[in-house]
Protein backbone atom coordinates (compact mmCIF):
# COMPACT_ATOMS: atom_id res chain seq x y z
CA UNK A 1 0.00 0.00 0.00
CA UNK A 2 1.80 3.11 -1.10
CA UNK A 3 1.52 5.92 1.99
CA UNK A 4 -0.98 8.21 -0.17
CA UNK A 5 -3.22 5.45 -0.22
CA UNK A 6 -6.24 5.00 2.50
CA UNK A 7 -6.53 2.23 4.46
CA UNK A 8 -10.13 2.35 4.78
CA UNK A 9 -11.76 1.77 0.89
CA UNK A 10 -15.18 1.87 1.95
CA UNK A 11 -16.77 4.06 4.45
CA UNK A 12 -20.67 4.16 4.83
CA UNK A 13 -22.20 6.81 6.99
CA UNK A 14 -25.78 6.19 8.10
CA UNK A 15 -27.11 4.72 5.06
CA UNK A 16 -30.89 4.42 4.39
CA UNK A 17 -32.65 3.34 1.51
CA UNK A 18 -36.41 3.35 1.63
CA UNK A 19 -38.52 1.88 -1.19
CA UNK A 20 -41.89 4.02 -1.48
CA UNK A 21 -45.45 2.16 -1.94
CA UNK A 22 -47.97 2.86 -4.37
CA UNK A 23 -52.02 2.56 -4.23
CA UNK A 24 -55.21 3.34 -5.21
CA UNK A 25 -56.10 4.16 -8.52
CA UNK A 26 -54.38 7.55 -8.78
CA UNK A 27 -51.08 5.31 -7.42
CA UNK A 28 -50.23 7.31 -4.38
CA UNK A 29 -47.59 7.04 -1.90
CA UNK A 30 -48.89 4.67 0.69
CA UNK A 31 -45.98 4.16 2.58
CA UNK A 32 -42.00 3.38 2.82
CA UNK A 33 -40.48 0.19 3.44
CA UNK A 34 -37.28 0.83 5.14
CA UNK A 35 -34.90 -1.63 3.76
CA UNK A 36 -32.18 -0.09 5.35
CA UNK A 37 -31.89 2.25 8.37
CA UNK A 38 -29.06 4.51 9.53
CA UNK A 39 -26.17 1.57 8.50
CA UNK A 40 -22.32 2.63 9.61
CA UNK A 41 -19.21 0.45 9.04
CA UNK A 42 -16.13 0.81 7.60
CA UNK A 43 -14.45 -1.77 5.03
CA UNK A 44 -10.24 -1.92 5.29
CA UNK A 45 -8.55 -2.77 2.45
CA UNK A 46 -7.67 -6.61 1.75
CA UNK A 47 -10.18 -7.33 4.77
CA UNK A 48 -13.19 -9.45 4.17
CA UNK A 49 -15.91 -7.99 6.58
CA UNK A 50 -19.43 -10.76 6.92
CA UNK A 51 -22.78 -9.25 6.33
CA UNK A 52 -25.41 -11.80 8.49
CA UNK A 53 -28.98 -11.22 9.03
CA UNK A 54 -32.45 -12.84 7.97
CA UNK A 55 -34.16 -12.79 5.39
CA UNK A 56 -35.32 -9.46 4.98
CA UNK A 57 -32.68 -7.76 7.39
CA UNK A 58 -31.56 -5.08 4.49
CA UNK A 59 -28.52 -7.11 4.05
CA UNK A 60 -29.04 -7.94 0.37
CA UNK A 61 -30.30 -3.58 0.04
CA UNK A 62 -26.99 -2.79 1.89
CA UNK A 63 -24.64 -4.88 -1.37
CA UNK A 64 -26.85 -3.31 -3.78
CA UNK A 65 -26.65 0.13 -2.49
CA UNK A 66 -22.67 -0.20 -2.52
CA UNK A 67 -22.81 -1.61 -6.04
CA UNK A 68 -25.67 1.61 -7.39
CA UNK A 69 -27.89 -1.31 -7.92
CA UNK A 70 -30.66 -0.20 -5.62
CA UNK A 71 -32.63 1.98 -8.70
CA UNK A 72 -33.40 -1.58 -10.80
CA UNK A 73 -35.40 -2.83 -8.00
CA UNK A 74 -37.30 0.73 -7.85
CA UNK A 75 -36.64 3.81 -9.95
CA UNK A 76 -38.25 5.78 -7.21
CA UNK A 77 -36.22 4.60 -3.94
CA UNK A 78 -35.23 7.26 -1.73
CA UNK A 79 -31.62 7.93 -0.61
CA UNK A 80 -29.64 8.67 2.82
CA UNK A 81 -26.48 8.71 3.87
CA UNK A 82 -23.02 8.32 2.04
CA UNK A 83 -21.00 5.13 0.78
CA UNK A 84 -17.49 7.06 0.89
CA UNK A 85 -15.34 4.71 -1.52
CA UNK A 86 -11.56 5.18 -2.58
CA UNK A 87 -11.55 4.87 -6.01
CA UNK A 88 -8.29 5.17 -8.26
CA UNK A 89 -9.51 8.80 -9.00
CA UNK A 90 -10.13 9.91 -5.34
CA UNK A 91 -13.01 9.76 -2.63
CA UNK A 92 -15.81 9.82 -4.25
CA UNK A 93 -19.45 9.15 -2.66
CA UNK A 94 -21.06 6.11 -4.68
CA UNK A 95 -24.44 6.92 -3.07
CA UNK A 96 -27.36 8.33 -5.29
CA UNK A 97 -24.71 8.89 -8.44
CA UNK A 98 -26.39 8.37 -11.58
CA UNK A 99 -25.98 5.81 -14.33
CA UNK A 100 -23.46 7.17 -16.56
CA UNK A 101 -21.80 8.90 -13.49
CA UNK A 102 -21.34 5.38 -11.94
CA UNK A 103 -20.08 3.99 -14.84
CA UNK A 104 -16.50 5.01 -14.35
CA UNK A 105 -16.22 2.99 -10.72
CA UNK A 106 -18.43 -0.01 -11.69
CA UNK A 107 -14.75 -1.41 -13.07
CA UNK A 108 -13.34 -0.96 -9.29
CA UNK A 109 -16.83 -2.51 -7.47
CA UNK A 110 -17.97 -5.61 -8.33
CA UNK A 111 -20.83 -8.18 -7.28
CA UNK A 112 -20.96 -12.10 -6.94
CA UNK A 113 -24.82 -12.98 -6.89
CA UNK A 114 -26.66 -15.48 -5.27
CA UNK A 115 -28.41 -17.16 -7.57
CA UNK A 116 -25.81 -18.73 -10.13
CA UNK A 117 -29.11 -19.82 -11.99
CA UNK A 118 -30.63 -16.39 -13.13
CA UNK A 119 -27.43 -14.34 -12.69
CA UNK A 120 -25.85 -15.60 -16.01
CA UNK A 121 -27.61 -14.72 -19.33
CA UNK A 122 -28.84 -17.71 -20.62
CA UNK A 123 -28.59 -16.47 -24.21
CA UNK A 124 -24.86 -15.49 -24.03
CA UNK A 125 -21.83 -17.82 -24.21
CA UNK A 126 -19.46 -17.83 -20.98
CA UNK A 127 -17.11 -15.57 -23.31
CA UNK A 128 -19.76 -13.34 -24.30
CA UNK A 129 -20.58 -13.09 -20.13
CA UNK A 130 -16.89 -12.48 -19.32
CA UNK A 131 -15.76 -10.56 -21.72
CA UNK A 132 -18.73 -8.03 -21.68
CA UNK A 133 -17.55 -5.65 -18.63
CA UNK A 134 -14.32 -5.66 -20.34
CA UNK A 135 -15.86 -4.36 -23.91
CA UNK A 136 -17.42 -1.34 -21.92
CA UNK A 137 -14.13 -0.57 -19.90
CA UNK A 138 -11.26 -1.78 -21.84
CA UNK A 139 -12.65 -0.93 -25.03
CA UNK A 140 -8.75 -0.92 -26.36
CA UNK A 141 -8.48 -4.86 -26.55
CA UNK A 142 -8.86 -6.79 -29.48
CA UNK A 143 -10.24 -10.11 -30.36
CA UNK A 144 -7.11 -11.75 -28.92
CA UNK A 145 -6.65 -10.46 -26.30
CA UNK A 146 -9.99 -10.44 -25.26
CA UNK A 147 -10.09 -14.24 -25.95
CA UNK A 148 -6.79 -14.47 -24.00
CA UNK A 149 -8.21 -12.91 -20.96
CA UNK A 150 -11.32 -15.11 -20.69
CA UNK A 151 -8.92 -18.10 -21.24
CA UNK A 152 -6.92 -16.92 -18.28
CA UNK A 153 -9.78 -16.27 -15.76
CA UNK A 154 -11.39 -19.23 -16.92
CA UNK A 155 -8.55 -21.00 -15.90
CA UNK A 156 -7.43 -19.16 -12.54
CA UNK A 157 -11.75 -20.27 -11.39
CA UNK A 158 -10.65 -23.65 -12.11
CA UNK A 159 -12.70 -24.01 -15.69
CA UNK A 160 -11.15 -25.18 -18.90
CA UNK A 161 -10.25 -22.60 -20.88
CA UNK A 162 -12.44 -24.44 -23.94
CA UNK A 163 -15.95 -24.20 -21.91
CA UNK A 164 -15.80 -20.59 -23.36
CA UNK A 165 -17.78 -21.42 -26.24
CA UNK A 166 -20.36 -23.52 -24.35
CA UNK A 167 -23.73 -21.70 -22.40
CA UNK A 168 -24.97 -21.55 -19.22
CA UNK A 169 -27.74 -24.16 -19.31
CA UNK A 170 -24.45 -26.50 -19.83
CA UNK A 171 -22.63 -26.56 -16.35
CA UNK A 172 -23.96 -27.31 -12.83
CA UNK A 173 -24.71 -25.10 -10.24
CA UNK A 174 -21.01 -24.45 -8.63
CA UNK A 175 -19.68 -24.34 -12.29
CA UNK A 176 -21.69 -21.25 -12.87
CA UNK A 177 -20.91 -19.62 -10.12
CA UNK A 178 -17.66 -19.94 -10.79
CA UNK A 179 -18.13 -18.56 -13.63
CA UNK A 180 -19.82 -15.51 -12.02
CA UNK A 181 -16.69 -14.83 -9.82
CA UNK A 182 -14.52 -15.13 -13.13
CA UNK A 183 -17.16 -12.17 -14.88
CA UNK A 184 -16.83 -9.89 -11.35
CA UNK A 185 -12.64 -10.18 -11.50
CA UNK A 186 -12.25 -9.37 -15.94
CA UNK A 187 -12.10 -5.51 -14.62
CA UNK A 188 -9.59 -6.35 -11.53
CA UNK A 189 -11.95 -4.71 -9.17
CA UNK A 190 -10.66 -3.35 -5.86
CA UNK A 191 -13.48 -4.62 -4.10
CA UNK A 192 -16.63 -7.29 -4.39
CA UNK A 193 -19.78 -7.40 -2.68
CA UNK A 194 -20.72 -11.68 -2.41
CA UNK A 195 -24.04 -11.47 -1.75
CA UNK A 196 -25.11 -15.05 -0.59
CA UNK A 197 -22.44 -16.84 -2.99
CA UNK A 198 -22.91 -20.53 -1.58
CA UNK A 199 -26.26 -20.69 -0.28
CA UNK A 200 -27.82 -21.62 -3.74
CA UNK A 201 -25.02 -24.59 -3.96
CA UNK A 202 -24.54 -28.26 -2.51
CA UNK A 203 -23.14 -28.29 0.71
CA UNK A 204 -19.54 -30.06 -0.75
CA UNK A 205 -19.69 -27.49 -3.45
CA UNK A 206 -20.02 -24.66 -0.75
CA UNK A 207 -16.07 -25.32 0.85
CA UNK A 208 -15.05 -25.41 -2.48
CA UNK A 209 -16.24 -21.98 -3.62
CA UNK A 210 -15.36 -20.35 -0.39
CA UNK A 211 -11.84 -21.45 -0.84
CA UNK A 212 -11.59 -20.30 -4.06
CA UNK A 213 -12.85 -16.81 -2.70
CA UNK A 214 -9.87 -16.98 -0.17
CA UNK A 215 -7.15 -17.46 -2.69
CA UNK A 216 -8.17 -14.88 -5.12
CA UNK A 217 -8.29 -12.74 -2.12
CA UNK A 218 -4.23 -13.80 -1.65
CA UNK A 219 -3.52 -13.78 -5.27
CA UNK A 220 -5.59 -10.09 -6.51
CA UNK A 221 -5.38 -8.21 -2.88
CA UNK A 222 -9.04 -7.95 -3.21
CA UNK A 223 -11.79 -6.76 -0.22
CA UNK A 224 -15.01 -8.64 0.02
CA UNK A 225 -18.19 -7.87 1.89
CA UNK A 226 -19.10 -11.42 2.24
CA UNK A 227 -23.45 -11.35 2.72
CA UNK A 228 -24.53 -14.71 4.20
CA UNK A 229 -27.22 -15.55 6.86
CA UNK A 230 -25.09 -18.52 8.21
CA UNK A 231 -22.74 -17.04 10.78
CA UNK A 232 -20.89 -20.28 11.02
CA UNK A 233 -20.23 -19.79 7.17
CA UNK A 234 -19.26 -15.94 7.69
CA UNK A 235 -17.13 -16.81 10.74
CA UNK A 236 -14.59 -18.52 8.90
CA UNK A 237 -14.02 -16.57 5.71
CA UNK A 238 -14.44 -12.89 7.78
CA UNK A 239 -12.11 -10.91 9.50
CA UNK A 240 -14.71 -8.83 11.34
CA UNK A 241 -18.72 -9.27 11.63
CA UNK A 242 -21.49 -6.79 10.86
CA UNK A 243 -25.05 -8.15 12.43
CA UNK A 244 -28.15 -7.01 10.81
CA UNK A 245 -31.87 -7.04 11.96
CA UNK A 246 -34.96 -5.08 10.37
CA UNK A 247 -32.73 -2.41 8.25
CA UNK A 248 -30.00 -1.77 11.77
CA UNK A 249 -26.81 -3.22 12.56
CA UNK A 250 -27.15 -4.46 16.08
CA UNK A 251 -23.50 -5.85 16.60
CA UNK A 252 -20.40 -5.37 15.26
CA UNK A 253 -16.71 -6.55 15.89
CA UNK A 254 -14.19 -9.19 15.03
CA UNK A 255 -14.64 -12.05 13.67
CA UNK A 256 -13.68 -14.08 17.26
CA UNK A 257 -15.62 -11.28 19.32
CA UNK A 258 -18.90 -11.68 17.57
CA UNK A 259 -18.60 -15.61 17.75
CA UNK A 260 -17.38 -16.49 20.63
CA UNK A 261 -18.92 -13.27 22.90
CA UNK A 262 -21.99 -12.21 21.13
CA UNK A 263 -23.37 -9.45 23.46
CA UNK A 264 -26.60 -8.99 21.40
CA UNK A 265 -29.79 -11.33 22.30
CA UNK A 266 -30.22 -11.25 18.44
CA UNK A 267 -26.96 -12.60 17.60
CA UNK A 268 -26.97 -14.93 20.47
CA UNK A 269 -30.00 -16.43 19.31
CA UNK A 270 -28.12 -16.56 15.77
CA UNK A 271 -25.66 -18.65 17.18
CA UNK A 272 -27.59 -20.63 19.46
CA UNK A 273 -29.41 -22.36 15.79
CA UNK A 274 -25.76 -23.24 14.24
CA UNK A 275 -25.17 -26.63 14.65
CA UNK A 276 -22.36 -27.92 16.48
CA UNK A 277 -21.28 -31.93 17.61
CA UNK A 278 -22.61 -32.31 21.35
CA UNK A 279 -22.44 -36.07 21.75
CA UNK A 280 -22.62 -35.24 25.79
CA UNK A 281 -25.64 -33.25 25.51
CA UNK A 282 -23.69 -30.22 27.28
CA UNK A 283 -24.77 -27.64 24.57
CA UNK A 284 -26.93 -24.92 26.18
CA UNK A 285 -30.88 -24.75 25.55
CA UNK A 286 -31.42 -23.18 21.87
CA UNK A 287 -33.03 -19.85 21.61
CA UNK A 288 -36.43 -19.82 19.76
CA UNK A 289 -37.52 -16.36 18.33
CA UNK A 290 -41.12 -16.26 18.41
CA UNK A 291 -42.82 -14.98 15.74
CA UNK A 292 -41.33 -14.05 12.47
CA UNK A 293 -39.47 -10.53 11.43
CA UNK A 294 -41.48 -7.55 11.41
CA UNK A 295 -42.50 -5.88 8.22
CA UNK A 296 -40.47 -2.74 7.71
CA UNK A 297 -43.61 -1.22 6.79
CA UNK A 298 -44.84 -1.03 10.58
CA UNK A 299 -41.50 -1.07 12.55
CA UNK A 300 -42.34 -1.53 16.13
CA UNK A 301 -41.33 1.89 18.34
CA UNK A 302 -38.41 1.75 20.26
CA UNK A 303 -36.03 -1.35 19.62
CA UNK A 304 -37.18 -3.26 16.50
CA UNK A 305 -36.08 -6.64 18.12
CA UNK A 306 -38.49 -5.92 21.06
CA UNK A 307 -41.25 -8.13 19.50
CA UNK A 308 -39.06 -11.26 19.61
CA UNK A 309 -36.73 -10.39 22.22
CA UNK A 310 -36.47 -13.14 25.18
CA UNK A 311 -35.58 -10.29 27.90
CA UNK A 312 -36.76 -7.17 26.64
CA UNK A 313 -38.14 -4.82 29.18
CA UNK A 314 -41.07 -2.06 29.28
CA UNK A 315 -38.30 0.60 28.39
CA UNK A 316 -37.24 -1.03 25.11
CA UNK A 317 -40.46 0.67 23.90
CA UNK A 318 -39.83 3.93 24.26
CA UNK A 319 -35.69 4.25 23.15
CA UNK A 320 -33.58 3.70 19.82
CA UNK A 321 -30.76 1.50 21.16
CA UNK A 322 -27.71 2.84 19.66
CA UNK A 323 -24.50 1.02 18.99
CA UNK A 324 -22.02 1.20 21.71
CA UNK A 325 -18.72 -0.07 21.94
CA UNK A 326 -18.61 -2.60 24.95
CA UNK A 327 -14.98 -3.08 24.89
CA UNK A 328 -12.08 -3.15 22.26
CA UNK A 329 -14.43 -1.99 19.48
CA UNK A 330 -17.10 -4.52 20.05
CA UNK A 331 -20.26 -2.58 19.26
CA UNK A 332 -23.65 -3.57 20.29
CA UNK A 333 -27.01 -2.24 20.32
CA UNK A 334 -28.90 -2.80 23.16
CA UNK A 335 -30.03 -0.75 26.00
CA UNK A 336 -30.10 -3.54 28.70
CA UNK A 337 -26.32 -3.63 27.89
CA UNK A 338 -26.26 -0.32 29.08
Amino acid sequence: MSSTQSKTLLDIADLAVYFPIYGGILRHQVGLVKAVDGVSMRINRGETVGLVGESGSGKTTVGRAICNLHRAMSPDVQLGGNIWFESQSGRVDLNGLRRKEMLPHRSEVSMVFQDPFSSLNPRMTVQQIIEGPLRIHEPELNRKALDERVSQLLDRVGLQPQYAARYPHEFSGGQRQRIGIARSLATRPALIVADEPVSALDVSVQAQVINLMGELQQEFGLTYLFVAHDLSIVYHVADRIAVMYLGSLVEYGTAEQVYKSPRHPYTQALLSAVPRPDPDGKRAKRTVLEGDIPSPLAKPTGCGFRTRCPVAKKECAGLVPKLTDQGEGHLAACLLLD
